[in-house]
């Protein structure tokens, strides 16, 4: 089955995700607004999400995949594909569940200085420090629930069942949406309804962890928790999260350094920030995460096969369809950020001024999506190839450049300009990875690629110009009642669709047998589509 038909799957389902995250921020900010709890609850969900994305759905899926899956089609010669890689999930399994549970304890208790570390300005106004370690405590044994549905959905993938690993996220939004739901039934106060979406987190993680138990069952996998040994495999696979935790979470480090910043701005600043971010992360999501997922394991398996060609052909694809996909997005929302803010979030105790702010911020941050989207896309490219220092290199880099700016730009432009540092780091990072790989000759952009994405970008720009004249006829639309917010919203989409799509046909911005593989729902496989899917 093809790349496209895999990203068209796990992107759906991801998209079925982000929709619901999306209801629970509008549902978050007219409910919280900007002020203390909303802040101090931020802070407790920004800390096991970070590690949550730093390590269970990066290091650890970038360096778990490739070994699991090596073992499962490629096993050594005599040897059992299916009995090999089981040993191998048993193994990794019963040593870092110890090992989760252990640094859960540890920052448990020491959460007070954590919190001290990235917002000590919260000491300056009574009671925000106290409730932000509370709710930290209470969210932070999420990490290890969801790290251990990560090697569950690394399973699942290797095995070409992309599905679960996709649906999960949904019950993390239907926990959280319904803690919400909680606090606003029983009119509680914010600090209390602070404390109803703490608690959702680590009921969401439960419910993660459930469904993926079933449906490893259900895929015919069986998993055993034995007494911890380090075996070598185990080893080596510790040798490769500790560089790829670094080297493939440049965007979560960031924005732990984002968060240290914005915790001195003005109260609400974090909140902001955070809000306009999963906006941004919309697209991200849907289109970065999916691609590097199906990426991943395909890219192992020609690796293994030692079919360089093949595994740059299939990496120039994932390219392709990332900013087929990625640019009109962030033309769109840098265009449409005032609409989708003010139809979808001011309101309740989310005032104008705030969505004002939150404009900005996202303005900023969708400088830089491209960038996000084909840094997934890149670093399965080294992951594949067991290289984990490059990408350490490269993010290293990129993040001493984004504390620079942010150190530069937090008195002057104050959060906005924090935003605008991130999407900075995150290009210098791609730049850097497609660099590296240039001049291996792993890839390398021919002329039919950069023509195809150039008309791509110029597709993009004519979308921009419509919507713009198109934003500035509709405006008083997303100020006013609930049906002339969807009318206007629903035609801003219909028409950057349209004219989008059309650009990128006149154009020739996109490839022909990508578009006739979306139009059918069964397709042969070619060389280059070997990335099956559910």
């Amino acid at each position: 089955m093809s790349l496209v038909k895999n990203v068209g799957t796990i992107g759906g389902l991801t998209a079925v995700s982000r929709v619901f995250g999306f209801i629970r921020d509008m549902l978050f900010a007219r409910l919280f607004g900007a002020g203390l709890a909303a802040d101090a609850f931020q802070l407790a969900f920004t800390l096991p999400n970070t590690f949550r994305r730093l390590f269970a759905e990066g290091a650890f899926s970038v360096a778990f995949v490739p070994m699991y899956g090596k073992k499962l089609h490629n096993p050594e010669d005599g040897h059992d594909g299916e009995r090999e890689a089981g040993i191998f999930a048993n193994d990794v399994l019963s040593v870092f569940v110890w090992v989760l549970f252990g640094f859960s304890v540890l920052c448990i208790l020491g959460m007070e200085g954590i919190v001290w570390l990235l917002a000590r300005e919260y000491q300056q106004v009574p009671g925000k420090f106290e409730l932000s370690v509370t709710l930290a405590r209470i969210t932070f044994p999420y990490l290890g629930l969801v790290s251990v549905v990560a090697l569950l959905s690394g399973i699942l993938n290797t095995r070409s069942r992309f599905g679960p690993g996709a649906v999960a996220p949904v019950l993390f939004n239907f926990a959280l949406i319904g803690g919400l739901l909680w606090g606003w039934y029983f009119d509680y106060s914010d600090r209390m309804k602070a404390f109803a979406q703490s608690w959702a987190l680590p009921v969401a993680g439960i419910l993660q962890l459930v469904f993926l138990l079933w449906s490893l069952r259900r895929a015919g996998v069986g998993l055993t928790i034995h007494w911890p040994r380090m075996t070598p495999d185990t080893k080596v696979l510790l040798w490769r999260i500790f560089p790829a935790t670094f080297g493939a979470g440049i965007y979560q480090i960031s924005q732990l350094a984002d968060t240290f910043f914005a915790t001195s701005l003005p109260q609400g600043s974090l909140t902001l920030l955070k809000m306009g971010d999963r906006l941004n992360q919309m697209p991200l999501g849907i289109v970065g995460i999916a691609l590097g997922t199906a990426i991943l394991p395909a890219l192992s398996r020609h690796i293994a096969g030692g079919d360089q060609a093949g595994a740059a052909r299939l990496q120039g694809r994932a390219i392709e369809l990332a900013t087929l996909l990625t640019l009109p997005a962030a033309a769109a929302l840098a265009v449409c950020a005032p609409a989708f803010v003010n139809a979808f979030f001011v309101g309740g105790k989310f005032t104008a001024h705030d969505g004002a702010i939150m404009t900005s911020i996202v303005v900023a941050l969708v400088c830089g999506l491209p960038s996000y989207v084909l840094v997934k896309v890149l670093e399965p490219g080294y992951f594949s190839r067991g290289d984990t220092r490059t990408p350490v290199v490269t993010a290293g880099s990129a993040l001493a450049f984004n504390i620079f700016l942010n150190l530069a730009v937090v008195r002057p432009f104050g959060i906005v300009g924090l935003a605008a540092a991130t999407a900075c780091s995150a290009s210098l990072n791609c730049l850097l990875l497609y660099g590296n790989l240039h001049r291996r000759n792993h890839f390398r952009f021919g002329l039919p690629l950069a023509g195809r994405i150039l008309r791509q970008a110029l597709a993009a720009g004519v979308m921009a110009v419509a919507l713009h004249f198109l934003l500035h006829a509709t405006m008083p639309w997303y100020s006013g009642t609930v049906g002339s917010k969807i009318g206007g919203i629903v035609l801003l989409v219909g028409v950057g669709l349209a004219v989008y799509g059309l650009a990128a046909f006149l154009l020739r911005a996109f490839d022909e047998e990508d578009m006739r593989m979306l139009r059918r729902r069964r397709a042969k496989p070619s060389i280059d589509d070997e990335i099956p899917g559910f």
